[in-house]
């Protein structure tokens, strides 16, 4: 990264909708002002103004809204708050200005220091805490308890409640009254300081949560949630009080679902999972297509996404997977309920190989067919039909206040006509009442067409596309999204494949947008987003590939985009801490299972069905199945197609080993283990697995009448299989390589496909065969390991 730089910038004012420029301050008038803003005068609660003749000060930014707002009112916090604020000065004379900060500005809290014990540990952090002696119980006859009903109260019960069940199994009631010792209540009588997320919670023998606003209520339940996952056996909390807010309306995470298609399923999953870490923002990007030059340059070849249902042009919807209307409407109203908003993205004039596949004519034949021709008018025509059918109406599918265009990456030369296309666009989606977000590409696209401010979000992703101090002059409101910092790119061999996660930890702020630093507390910065993006289609990368690269990312960005400046536990204590909070009460995406053994389960069929090692996974089960001679006393016959055996968990991943013998009686055929997002399986041409559509074959046939001790290890790289203690196949990353060179540059093109597999388990289904031993580790074995195993029997 290069060197950061902090700017006083001066800008244009908006005026009835034109740009009248104003002059700016020199920086030696700003830095003779500048002492004058060193120190705070607090007065009645309240910041004052400084008062300077000859200039008009006000307040314009904070970088905490909840302690001091932008009336300068002061909200005292429970504990001492260091505050950044941001004033704008404006010379009367000649109406030139500037903005000047004034820094760490101390605000003496309630309490003098943070109380007894230590801050219990959530991610985000709370933003302050004061802790008393004893802790908060729950209890199997504790309830959720409301003062009265309230339409937002109820609601965020009826969701804690749910995820209470799913965490640890307790059915509790819901009412309105008093509470009693061990009860959860939940009120509406926060500070109206706190703002649409913020909540204060007060622990004592009853778990309190007061929220102003639905959202609030329903983070300040996600803080309940978290503290009782990480204490499962006592479902204790250490009492204290709490105020909990963030520093940034935007907290959010962009999936490219267009070059890969992810299941409604998973995206419901990452609503529960985004509102569990209480980022704001679920941003979709539904339309995209992959580069022709892995498709031997024919357009017509190249692989394109649009994922969303549409009645005008029902060809738009992806064959190989979209969601329909009424999917996609569900799932944003399923955001809403955990406090999520999801972004739908619909990407013009670029990046829409898509839609001129459907409608051929509205492809540009100069700059390629993934271009839109805006010389043609039937482009105009359709991209209006396509966002009129998701935002107009009474009832659009897109039900959100915010959608976005994409508008990215068009070519350069038509700058003008690119202009006039993004303004054409904002103003067909803001004539339905929605606001707009678009991808920053005004730098890039220079020139003098107008195009709206009002009501425009960017997301401010590279700065030679758009110029974060040329936005602000222009007035654009940023969403901090840095390639640099924040592209996921799976296995694609640039930008990052996982995030450097350490490195943002220490030095990341949503202020920082490239080279570029914004003083704390600029109104401009309306938060952050990371985002992958699946640019090598057919690469092999999964759901589960994605998941492993996003969910180190969300606990260490949830944490920088909620607090920001906030003084931070130190990085190595985060690293152990974050271990302990889970995806979300009922989740487990990962397949990740923390035991103090290695072997998580271990099922000899002596003792019947049951596990044989001490933990939570107790039993599993069977149907059409029979115990008989195995190769250590009991085994058990799969006797046919319907037998199964049901195991207590579905799939383990990140590192694992599953191991077990077997002795087919005759050819395995068909499914062997089977969850609901991969399966291993048996056919004509060996042992194979398949997940997100893709197939891989170990290229081995297990012998008939025969024991064979099979083992199959998996991590984040690949998968292998070994029999009898041998090394069969490596399934890691290999090179797939074009029969034909890169027209511009004459080198090889080639990419790297993936071989990973979340092994399956919910289901075992081996027709005709004796299983015997089987283990499940949350561990990859080494080759040396799995000889040692066999060489025990």
């Amino acid at each position: 990264m290069k060197l950061k730089k902090i700017y006083a910038i001066l800008a244009f004012q908006l005026i009835a909708g034109g740009l009248f420029a104003q002059e700016q301050l020199d920086s030696l008038a700003v830095t003779k002002l500048s002492p004058l803003f060193s120190q705070p005068t607090l007065k009645n609660n309240k910041l004052v103004v400084p008062q300077i003749k000859g200039y008009e000060v006000s307040l314009i930014g904070s970088d905490n809204k909840v302690v001091i707002d932008l009336n300068g009112h002061i909200s005292q916090p429970l504990i001492d708050k260091k505050v950044n604020v941001l004033y704008k000065i404006v010379r009367k004379s000649d109406r030139a200005f500037g903005e000047i900060p004034m820094k760490d500005i101390v605000i003496k809290g309630v309490y003098g220091d943070k109380g007894v014990g230590e801050q219990p540990f959530v991610i985000p952090s709370l933003r302050e805490w004061y802790g008393v002696n004893g802790v908060f119980q729950l209890r199997p006859e504790s309830a959720i308890v409301l003062e009265q009903q309230n339409e937002e109260s109820s609601k965020a019960a009826q969701l804690l409640k749910e995820d209470i069940k799913k965490l640890i199994g307790l059915d509790l009631p819901v009412r309105t009254g008093e509470p009693k010792a061990g009860d959860i209540f939940i009120g509406s009588k926060g500070d109206k300081a706190l703002g649409n997320e913020g909540y204060s919670l007060k622990i004592d023998d009853v778990f309190s949560i007061q929220a102003p606003n639905y959202n609030g209520k329903v983070f300040g339940t996600r803080t309940l949630l978290q503290l009782l996952a990480q204490n499962k056996k006592q479902l204790s909390i250490p009492k204290g009080f709490s105020r909990d807010y963030p520093t940034y309306q935007v907290r959010g995470f962009m999936l490219d679902v267009g070059r890969k298609f992810f299941t409604i399923d998973f995206l419901n999953d990452y609503v529960e999972m985004m509102s569990y870490y209480k980022m704001s923002n679920f941003h979709i990007h539904l339309t995209d297509n992959a580069f022709d030059k892995y498709f031997n340059y024919d357009w017509d070849k190249t692989y394109a996404g649009f994922r969303l249902e549409n009645e005008r042009y029902p060809n738009l919807a992806s064959k190989d997977g979209h969601y329909t209307k009424a999917e996609f409407i569900a799932l944003q109203k399923k955001a809403l309920r955990y406090g999520v908003t999801i972004i739908p993205e619909i990407d013009v004039p670029a990046h829409s190989l898509a839609i001129s596949h459907a409608i051929s004519e509205v492809g540009s034949r100069k700059f390629g067919m993934d271009h839109l021709d805006l010389d043609n008018p039937k482009s105009y025509e359709v991209v209006k039909n396509i966002f009129d059918e998701y935002t107009k109406g009474p009832n659009p599918v897109f039900i959100g206040e915010e959608v976005h265009i994409g508008t990215d990456e068009y070519a350069k030369s038509e700058s003008e006509k690119f202009r006039k296309f993004t303004d054409y666009v904002i103003k067909v989606v803001q004539d339905n009442g929605k606001k707009v977000r678009a991808w920053g590409a005004l730098t890039h696209a220079q020139g003098t067409t107008p195009v709206r401010v009002k009501d425009v979000r960017l997301n401010m992703w590279y700065n030679g596309y758009a110029d974060p101090i040329a936005m602000k002059k222009l007035g654009y409101q940023q969403i901090s999204t840095p390639d640099g910092w924040l592209y996921i790119v799976p296995a694609a061999g640039y930008y990052y494949d996982y995030l450097n996660t350490d490195n943002l930890y220490n030095n990341w702020e949503p202020r920082m947008i490239g080279d570029i630093t914004f003083e704390k507390g600029d109104p401009i910065v309306d938060g952050g987003m990371f985002a992958v993006w699946n640019d090598i289609a057919g690469n092999g990368i999964s759901e589960k590939d994605v998941h492993n690269r996003v969910f180190p990312a969300i606990q260490v960005l949830a944490e920088k985009m909620w607090g920001a400046t906030d003084q931070h536990t130190s990085l190595f204590t985060f690293n152990q801490k974050k271990k302990s909070v889970i995806e979300a009460p009922g989740l487990n995406m990962r397949g990740h299972y923390a035991a103090l053994d290695a072997v998580i389960v271990h099922l000899n069929f002596d003792s019947q069905t049951r596990n044989q090692m001490d933990n939570e996974w107790k039993e599993a089960s069977t149907t059409g199945t029979q115990f008989e001679k195995g190769i250590k006393d009991n085994g058990l016959k799969f006797t046919g197609e319907t037998s199964k055996l049901i195991l207590p968990i579905t799939e383990i991943g990140e590192q694992y080993t599953v191991s077990f013998w077997i002795k087919p009686e005759t050819n395995l055929v068909g499914d062997l283990f089977v969850s609901k997002n991969a399966k291993v399986f048996s056919d004509g041409k060996g042992l194979g697995y398949a997940r997100d559509g893709y197939q891989y074959y170990f290229d081995y046939t297990l012998p008939i009448n025969e024991w064979s001790q099979v083992s199959i290890t998996g991590d984040h790289i690949g998968t292998q299989l070994y029999v009898n203690g041998k090394l069969i196949k490596d399934m890691k990353p290999f090179d797939v390589v074009m029969p034909y060179k890169d027209k511009n540059s004459g080198k090889e093109i080639k990419y790297k496909k993936v071989q990973t597999l979340v092994f399956p388990l919910s289901e075992i289904s081996l027709k005709n065969a004796i299983l015997d031993e089987l283990k499940v580790y949350n561990k990859k074995l080494t080759s040396q390991e799995i000889v040692s195993e066999f060489r025990t029997y």
